[in-house]
């Protein structure tokens, strides 16, 4: 059995021209080299796996090169030295580092430090090294690498000359796949890659990775079916499917489909955020001038343009935020399930009877669907034949045979009334001005009765209020007592026009409770609205004090034994 080596390992970088997707500092650094312009201190930034530490190697052997076209590892690997701050981030490993430094090379011009994941240096380490980082030898180059730039302190920031890695390209990472797949002799879909480059989200390593396992399980033909089914990831015929079906408004296919989707292993949380994304690249595709967005391979963005001819853009504008606030709420929610299929059913619905102006949450009631219901035939029942009479001869009769009725289909749906449209709203006066028609009372007794009894009463009734809760309707009846004038009718003034209506709604039971105490059923409000009548309100301490003292005296007598100030 020959050793294996990973991909990762195999095909790393020799030259800067291997590094894929870091144009612009490859070129820096050439040119740094050339024009005897390289800084003393430089820092490596960027996610993993984008080639930090391969530049920093290339570079270290870059510098002693005479002869910049020899790409001969020769001697020069002895000025050369690594250290991993991971496990190496104490002050004595810095200071032995320092201790080094001091020597000059045996061999070349520079010798080169590779600090990697330098974030994980402790604070005393980096203080240990800020001396010797600002200012080093001149036969001394440090390469500092990390992929959290932001845990370095500033003061080491300040002194070294900083280049940040970006993600690479999808595009770019499926290429050298390709290159990759020429060198080893193997077959492999454009789809089939462009999946994996992907998944690798941005890092080469990563694609390397993957790329290794799939070739592990499929051999030496690398297939989109193969990829799908070894990431765990779902293909793109899935979404074109379902998106079918969206449009389509076919509810129950839609969550038969979802459900064969979960039977398979699928996380529904990750097909919420595959569907936006597939949603998103049809949005795109709308417009020749956003196409080249799709990152995609070339038979997947032909499916995307035809399927975008026929999804709107307040389709999939709609449908997106739907699946956005799905995907926001799936951590939280505690039936995940049903939380998907909620909003697969307002997607599904979004495009039914037309795109007219409904609410968002709206979904077609499952009555659209119901099949059409045949009764089972009923058996035949044998023809009979009739005794030939003796007078006059008679046809036969045949039996009959009822025919099966069809169901009715519903082909309209009806909505439920919407309450708060302006026809409920005056129906609902209407109704209301119904119940509360006036009784005649021509025939009921009325006594008389004095006013300080009706005043009592006014005060009894207010505050069964204030026990119930009410202390709105409370207070407003506390503010004045009303007067008694003629023909039984009670006048009271309010110092705002919204009192009065709030009375008026009250007005009925108020009376009510008055007319069976006095046993007076002629007694009539009179309300009228007075603004010089300004509600007595307690703001400051002492007005408070002087509120409370009104209803007990002895609070004075206790403020002053006490000294207490206001």
């Amino acid at each position: 059995m020959e050793h294996f080596i990973v991909s990762a390992r195999k095909y790393r970088p020799q030259n800067f021209e291997d590094v894929v997707g870091q144009e612009a500092i490859t070129n820096t650094l050439l040119n740094a080299i050339n024009n005897d312009h390289l800084a003393q201190a430089l820092l490596f930034t960027g996610p993993r796996g984008v080639g930090k530490t391969s530049c920093a190697r290339i570079l270290a052997k870059k510098i002693n090169q005479e002869d910049q076209a020899d790409g001969t590892e020769s001697d020069f690997a002895f000025n050369i030295f690594e250290l991993d701050a991971a496990s190496n981030n104490s002050v004595d490993d810095i200071r032995s580092l320092t201790d080094q430094v001091r020597i000059p090379p045996q061999t070349g011009s520079y010798k080169v430090y590779i600090i990697d994941e330098v974030h994980m240096l402790s604070q005393a380490a980096f203080n240990a090294f800020l001396k010797t980082l600002e200012e080093p030898p001149a036969h001394a180059i440090f390469i500092l690498a990390t992929t959290e730039k932001h845990k370095i302190i500033p003061t080491i920031l300040s002194r070294c000359q900083i280049f940040d890695f970006n993600r690479i390209r999808v595009i770019d990472i499926k290429n050298y796949l390709k290159r990759i797949c020429e060198k080893e002799n193997i077959t492999a879909e454009d789809d089939a890659l462009h999946v994996i480059a992907q998944k690798a989200d941005g890092a080469m390593r990563d694609a390397l990775s993957i790329f290794d396992r799939v070739v592990s399980f499929s051999g030496n033909e690398v297939t989109l079916e193969a990829v799908t089914k070894n990431l765990n990831v779902l293909d793109y015929d899935t979404y074109f499917k379902m998106s079918e079906l969206l449009l389509e408004n076919k509810i129950p296919e839609i969550l038969n489909l979802f459900d064969s989707i979960l039977g398979k292993g699928f996380e529904g949380h990750h097909f919420i955020n595959g569907l936006a994304s597939h949603f998103r690249d049809l949005l795109v595709a709308k417009d020749q001038k956003t196409v080249e967005l799709l990152e995609v391979g070339d038979s997947a963005k032909k499916k995307y343009l035809q399927q975008a001819t026929k999804a709107g853009i307040p389709f999939l504008m709609q449908a997106i935020e739907v699946a956005n606030s799905c995907d926001l709420n799936y951590k939280s929610s505690k039936n995940q399930r049903l939380l998907v299929e909620l909003a697969l059913m307002q997607i599904g619905s979004i495009t039914f009877d037309g795109e007219k102006k409904k609410s968002k949450s709206y979904i077609i009631p499952a009555t659209f669907f119901q099949t059409t219901y045949v009764p089972k035939k009923k058996k035949e029942q044998p023809v009979v034949e009739a005794p030939k009479p003796s007078v006059q001869p008679q046809p036969a009769p045949t039996a009959v045979v009822d025919k099966p009725k069809k169901a009715p289909v519903l082909k309209t749906v009806s909505r439920r009334k919407n309450s708060l449209t302006l026809k409920s709203v005056l129906e609902k006066k209407k109704d209301d001005s119904k119940k509360t028609e006036e009784i005649n009372y021509d025939n009921y007794p009325k006594d008389v009765f004095a006013e300080k009894k009706m005043q009592t009463l006014w005060i009894e009734y207010y505050q069964q209020l204030q026990k119930k809760g009410e202390k709105s309707m409370a207070s407003i009846l506390e503010m004045q007592l009303p007067k008694l004038g003629e023909n039984f009718t009670l006048h009271l003034s309010l110092p705002g026009k919204l009192m009065k209506e709030q009375l008026e709604k009250e007005q009925p039971k108020l009376l009510g409770f008055l007319k069976k105490e006095l046993n007076n059923y002629g007694i009539k409000l009179d309300i009228k609205v007075d603004k010089t009548i300004k509600q007595k309100i307690a703001y400051t301490n002492r007005e408070k004090f002087d509120e409370l003292k009104s209803k007990n005296p002895l609070l004075e007598k206790l403020r002053q034994t006490f000294e207490l100030d206001l």
